[in-house]
């Protein structure tokens, strides 16, 4: 069983709640925009950091984290990227690989929109877009997802609500 705390579009910010709450993850998964290398470096002193690059991270980031990652975790086929679009409208540079080659878990962030569900067009593939955790954006509240991967099964998730934009 693998513990994962999922975060994304952290723009420079990681919220103190975030060491609380990620501290029984075996992997944090970040789904791009972190804004800076501190962010990494803060997030790996609670686990290992696995992360694709956003669309303000600088080439320090880039150099760290790919475009996409696409492996395998507990028998599940997880694919994330930081532009991926939303349940079942994705975005056209990745949408050729969607309809030939689903995966079981599709996590992308850039939308700030907190978002999880299932594309039964790509045999009940999890979507799941975290929600942004920074305090950069339009969003109300800032959000990040804590769930488990086991033998081949993505359960008990949970969203994180780490305020509103104005609270830290």
């Amino acid at each position: 069983m693998k513990k994962v705390g999922l975060i994304s579009d952290t723009h420079n910010y990681l919220d103190p709640q975030v060491f609380e709450y990620f501290k029984d993850c075996d992997e944090i998964w970040h789904a791009g925009d972190f804004g800076d290398m501190n962010v990494v470096r803060e997030l790996k002193k609670i686990a290992p950091v696995v992360g694709v690059y956003g669309n303000i991270d600088g080439q320090d980031i880039r150099r760290e984290y790919p475009q996409h990652q696409r492996f395998e975790v507990e028998g599940v086929d997880v694919w994330m990227t930081h532009i991926g679009g939303t349940l079942g409208r994705y975005c056209i540079p990745i949408r050729k690989e969607m309809e030939s080659d689903p995966p079981d878990m599709f996590i992308c962030g850039h939308s700030h929109i907190l978002k999880i569900g299932r594309d039964e067009e790509k045999g009940n593939m999890l979507f799941v877009n975290p929600g942004a955790a920074g305090r950069h954006g339009f969003q109300v509240y800032r959000t990040c997802v804590r769930f488990e991967i086991d033998a081949g099964k993505i359960q008990n998730m949970e969203v994180i609500n780490l305020g509103t934009m104005g609270e830290d």
